[in-house]
């Protein structure tokens, strides 16, 4: 398939810039595949969807506060940093504005110089030399999306962070579990729901451009997941039982189509499993385990779009999408979500 067979247009106006008021007041639209249809829901009647017996997953990474605001020891000029990926006090990093990045040159972090001093070792990479790597973080705020207008503000601390986030690892939020309350989560589980976790640490992988014209040529970072010792089990139950997996977002689909193509469904044994997933799925992917996909509307020309397609055929979306920008929903990471069935 081309790339281009993944385009759509939209408003920019429809980018939200802020979550809505209550998590679970978002909108919901469904798609049934089985029926092609669309319907328009409050997020909370998602409840409806849920029969006894079904499994639940979410991905419970938790994002940090990654990013950062430094000074050229030199010049005191302002320079933003996204810390990507942490190796002892060396961080890789992107940085902002690239043209002030010199190797070599010293950046200090904080007020009063912070105790905090690093070296650009490398063009995408900094090195403590002084103070606590681990204290930068102390500094961050959350690293919103480049499509929210605005600066990262005191509610992103919480609003951007899922209320089941436990492992910290992601540099953003596993969007579609965003509309999850505590309270709403409760009311799923009295319905006899079973709900199990993964982790993926979202990365820079899962926003990697597509450069290639024929999206089969393009490559996936790998990303770090893990899983606990019971999901197996859990995904094996509800197979058995005829209930139905319901996937929370593309992160988490990823995870559970990787763990079902290796050795490990295999082994009950009480451990944690982990290792990488570089799963790229697109239109032509034949899904092994996952029934159910919530997720949030995405970019045009990514993978998580195709992913989307995927999952319903492509012409089904694009025409959700479309009935979702005459609705005027709410697109990308704090706006409304969409449930395939």
């Amino acid at each position: 398939m081309k790339l281009s067979d993944f385009d759509y247009n939209l408003p920019k106006e429809l980018i939200a810039q802020y979550p809505s008021n209550v998590r679970d007041a978002s909108r919901l639209l469904v798609v049934d595949r089985k029926n092609e249809s669309i319907a328009h829901k409050k997020f909370s009647r998602i409840l409806e969807y849920f029969n006894p017996g079904d499994l639940l997953v979410l991905n419970n990474s938790k994002v940090l506060p990654a990013r950062v605001f430094g000074r050229r020891e030199k010049t005191g000029a302002k320079i933003e940093f996204l810390l990507i990926k942490k190796e002892g006090g060396t961080f890789s990093v992107m940085v902002k504005p690239a043209k002030k990045f010199q190797i070599g040159e010293n950046i200090v972090f904080g007020e009063n110089n912070g105790g905090l001093y690093a070296k650009i070792v490398d063009k995408n990479k900094i090195a403590f030399e002084r103070g606590n790597p681990d204290e930068i973080y102390k500094l961050g705020t959350m690293p919103l999306p480049p499509y929210i207008k605005r600066n990262s503000e005191g509610l992103d601390f919480e609003r951007y962070q899922t209320v089941f986030a436990k492992i910290p690892g992601s540099i953003a939020a596993p969007t579609a579990g965003l509309h999850f309350s505590k309270e709403l989560l409760g009311e799923i589980k009295d319905r006899a729901v079973e709900v199990n976790y993964v982790t993926l640490h979202v990365g820079v992988g899962t926003f990697k451009p597509v450069k290639t014209e024929d999206v089969a040529k393009h490559k996936m970072e790998p990303e770090f997941f893990e899983i606990g010792p019971e999901l197996i089990g859990s995904i094996k139950k509800a197979k058995k039982q005829k209930g139905r997996i319901f996937s929370v977002g593309t992160t988490s689909c990823r995870v559970i189509e990787t763990i079902t193509e290796l050795p490990i469904v295999h082994d009950l044994s009480p451990v944690t499993h982990s290792g990488f997933t570089n799963l790229f799925i697109y239109p032509g992917y034949s899904f092994k385990a996952v029934d159910c996909l919530l997720t949030n509307f995405h970019l045009p020309k990514t993978t998580l779009f195709m992913l989307v397609c995927a999952f319903a055929g492509r012409e089904l979306i694009m025409r959700a999408y479309q009935e979702a920008i005459e609705e005027k929903y709410r697109f990308y990471s704090y706006g409304d979500a969409m449930l395939i069935v």
